[in-house]
């Protein structure tokens, strides 16, 4: 039998049952699969050139438009999840994520495997505000939520880790498409389970919603995000200097306009309470550190110490063994010492991570796995805390839009590291590899592996783990 809507906020906490845990355990499906689609294609990239061919401008944007879709449609979902229903919602994004997987396992060419990876990124944008919110609304129990957070957490870091080991495995034994198709039982059976085990919530109110909104809620974002990453990868340019401003001025038309309506897609009246800022900055100021050090983890195992890219997935699951105690056990910590305290601690390991990470060489494996792992336990019981410290706050009827602007700051986050610590240690690498060597190998530690040459590319190793 089905579950009953609820449209109400509860103004009481009550005590979740197994019912809700259950349920609970049917939301981490999902979340998982859209954590896995984010590393999925490390290990299909060589095959899905020889199958398909496509140009170096299709090969980025097969990588980047999952990211961008999930990132530029956030906001929009989970306000819109606040008014039709979040299961609802979360059914919908299942049935888009299956279909777009299957068309993502057998595109033909380049070009629709390109807009299946769109699709994905649509759906990914409605799961993942849903769950957020569903755990908000059926958690009202300050320790069970934030214990639930905890676990939620723990199962993302560990999804984007177990993604490209899922995918290297699968291509051991099948075709690239394969990798997809890992998403369609798990969304099959989201299907059959939500509707009997989810309840379903929504704003017994929630107005009009505003189209016109919605272009600009993408425009604030995917302008900003794209030149982040642009800037990550190939350096300051004026355009993307220009693209970041466009988001930047678009966000402030966009926040101006939801101050104005009577029923904004992001109510203002969120940030009444200091602490859901207050967490919606922290986590961002999280996420800049955790994909930061990931920049440069990952390549230190596949270029400075020459790990194949199966062998270095492994090793990179070590940190997320961590992160799986960690973000549970910051949730039980916090019930017992102000969390305050406890993510001003956060932050303290997550430095001292960085600060193994300086001591790393270009022999240091051991190093760099503690130096990850410490940074991954301290900036997860920070991302754990702020998350549940914002929802709290939120209305149970603005849970969806509470999540999605929680998310959406994580990814610009994710973006800013990586541009700005990228910036940082591609500067040192490049004063640091001598002006003789050729230019590939002076943009990149990859390129100098490709001269073939023994000696630059001891220099190079070095002046990456200087940068680092």
């Amino acid at each position: 039998m089905k579950n009953p809507t609820s449209t109400a906020p509860s103004t009481t906490a009550r005590t979740a049952g197994r019912k809700e845990w259950t349920a609970f355990v049917v939301l981490l499906l999902p979340l998982l699969l859209v954590s896995m689609d984010i590393s999925v294609l490390y290990f299909a990239a060589p095959s899905i050139s020889r199958e398909l061919d496509p140009s170096a401008t299709q090969q980025l944007w097969i990588f980047d438009v999952y990211g961008f879709a999930l990132a530029g449609l956030l906001i929009t979902m989970g306000s819109l999840g606040d008014r039709i229903g979040r299961r609802k919602l979360l059914l919908f994004g299942a049935v888009a994520f299956g279909l777009a997987s299957v068309g993502a396992a057998y595109a033909p060419s380049a070009e629709l495997l390109i807009a299946a990876r769109a699709l994905l990124g649509v759906g990914g944008a409605t799961l993942m505000p849903s769950t957020m919110a569903l755990v908000r609304n059926m958690f009202t129990d300050e320790k069970q939520r934030t214990k639930a957070i905890g676990i939620w957490s723990g199962a993302m870091a560990g999804g984007i880790a177990v993604g490209s080991v899922m995918s290297g495995i699968m291509l051991e034994h099948f075709w690239w498409g394969s990798v997809f198709l890992i998403n369609v039982p798990a969304m099959l059976l989201l299907l059959v389970l939500a509707p009997v085990l989810v309840p379903e919530f929504k704003d017994p109110k929630p107005g009009r919603f505003d189209l016109l909104s919605i272009p600009l809620s993408m425009g604030a974002v995917l302008p900003a995000i794209y030149g982040l990453k642009e800037i990550a990868a190939n350096g300051f340019t004026v355009p993307m200097a220009a693209l970041i401003a466009l988001g930047a001025a678009l966000a402030l038309v966009f926040v101006r306009r939801q101050r104005s309506l009577p029923h904004a897609m992001i109510n203002p009246a969120l940030f009444r309470d200091r602490r859901f800022g207050a967490g919606i900055s922290l986590n961002t100021i999280a996420a800049i550190a955790m994909m930061g050090s990931a920049l440069f983890t990952t390549q230190y195992l596949q270029l400075v110490l020459g790990m194949s890219t199966m062998k270095a997935a492994f090793w990179s699951l070590a940190p997320s063994i961590a992160v799986g105690i960690a973000a549970p056990a910051a949730a039980a910590i916090a019930q017992k010492i102000d969390r305050a305290y406890v993510m001003a601690v956060g932050f303290l390991i997550g430095a001292a991570g960085f600060a193994i990470l300086i001591l790393a060489g270009t022999d240091s494996l051991a190093l760099l796995i503690i130096g990850a792992g410490v940074i991954s336990c301290g900036i997860v019981t920070v991302m754990v805390l702020v998350t549940d410290m914002a929802l709290s706050t939120a209305p149970l009827e603005k849970a969806g839009s509470a999540a999605s602007l929680l998310e959406t700051g994580q990814e610009f986050g994710g973006a800013l590291g990586m541009a700005v610590l990228g910036s940082i240690a591609t500067a040192v690498y490049r004063s640091d590899v001598p002006a003789s060597a050729p230019s590939a190998a002076r943009e990149t530690l990859g390129g100098a592996a490709a001269t073939g040459d023994a000696g630059l590319l001891h220099l190079a190793r070095e002046a990456f783990v200087h940068g680092m």
